[in-house]
Formats: C-alpha cells, structure tokens, sequence
C-alpha cells in the first residue's frame, strides 16, 4: 500500500444538490480513488481513499460537507452500496440428511452453498457452509415434495454485495461480505472459505450490527415457509 494513501469520510448534501451514487462512483474512480457511496438520511455517505490531491478534489468537486479523517482500509474498489445485487434464497431440504441451502445470484447463476444446521442471527455462531454447485435461477422458487423427501422456501429475499473486493472475484478468493433482505434474515454476513477444493468448506457467520441476535436460534423460532407457511415437517406428512 503506497505511503501516501490517505483516507476521507464525507457527506454530501441531499436534494437538490446531491449527484446519484453512480455518478459519485464514476467520479471517483476517474480520479483512482476506491471505497464506496451509499445513500444516507441527509443525502449521501462516503467512504474515499487514495492520492489525497485527489480526495481533496473529490471533496471539493461534490460540495462535500463533514469531511474527516479515515481510516485505511484497503478497499479494491469503488462500490456503489445500498443497492441490490440479485435475490437470495434459503430453502430447507430434506434429502439423505436434512439441511438448507443457501443460493445468491452471481451473473445469472445461484452460487450455492449446503448449511447442515441452517443460518444463525448469532454473531458468536459460525455455521459449516458445503459449496455446492450451482443452481438455475428459474428453480428458487420450487416448494414441494421430492422422491421421498421435499424442500420448502424457508426464507428469499434481495442482497447486496459488501466487503473491499469487488464480486465475483471476492468468492474466489474465499472471503465474500453480504447484507440480506429477508424475511427472516437481515443484516451482514459473512462467507469465509476454510478449505479449498472441489467440495470446499466455508463458515457462513452473522456480522455485528442492528440485526444481530445473540443467543437466539432462527431456525427453530421461525421453521415455517415463507411462501405457504407449512414447516418442512407438514410437507413431508
């Protein structure tokens, strides 16, 4: 990391003032700059680092108010966060053993990932993650009996993509950051591959924030389908 990269936090004024994230995005880039824009209550939060000529122009060109001092975080690229990047789906399964499987949507794909024991909202419980293959995007949306077992919807919903390394290349490289929007599950979360290879091992874990629950245990709080409302139980009776 160069010695001279320096980092801002900002916030640019709302209505009428305020350029679309896109455009904030765009501009930064153009100057070599990487972190993110998000939308926020009073217009728009940024996070910028790099040459800090070109923070100081960034700043300047936005009208930026509140500018302080960052952090260095080693941010890959320039993100545009708050915003979808596919839908998500868990679905609970019943097959030679009993688990849920999480998919998101990565270019026109679900990536998928088998959680014998299911999700958690608990930052202190780290979940075994099988990576599975992938799975068509027409197909998310199935409840129903299968041979001798079934699979229902347990929860769906939209993603976004977070995290310093921008997506899919954050999957490869084993460390990928996600903020759900389900019925069930909300909030960040992490994927952190363990062992690589062709049936690779990764721990899905809940990050610290406003939906985080210690202690609770979703999956048998909430075991219904979020589509019929039958638990996987009524299915297979």
């Amino acid at each position: 990391m160069p010695a001279d990269r320096a980092a801002i936090r900002a916030t640019v004024p709302g209505e009428p003032s305020a350029p679309p994230p896109d455009e904030v995005a765009a501009r930064a880039r153009a100057l070599g700059l990487l972190g993110w824009v998000r939308r926020a209550e009073s217009g728009l939060l940024l996070h910028a680092e790099g040459d800090p000529a070109a923070l100081e122009r960034l700043a300047a060109e936005l009208g930026a108010g509140a500018v302080e001092r960052g952090r260095v975080e080693g941010h890959e690229q320039f993100a545009v966060r708050g915003v979808s990047a596919g839908a998500f789906v868990v679905q609970e399964h019943a097959a030679t053993a009993r688990h849920f499987d999480l998919r998101l949507e990565v270019d026109g794909v679900m990536r998928s990932w088998a959680v014998p024991k299911g999700p958690s909202l608990d930052p202190a419980t780290k979940r075994l993650a099988l990576q599975v293959a992938d799975h068509d995007v027409d197909r998310d949306g199935f409840e129903g009996r299968l041979g001798d077992g079934g699979v229902i919807v347990w929860d769906r919903g939209a993603y976004e993509q977070g995290g310093r390394v921008p997506w899919p290349e954050a999957i490869e490289r084993g460390h990928a950051v996600l903020v759900l929007h389900g019925e069930k599950l909300r909030g960040g979360f992490a994927l952190q591959r363990t062992r690589p290879g062709p049936k690779a091992q990764w721990l899905l874990v809940k990050r610290r924030d406003d939906d985080a629950r210690p202690g609770s245990d979703i999956v048998a709080e909430r075991p219904e389908s979020v589509l019929s409302g039958r638990t996987l139980d009524e299915l297979l009776g």
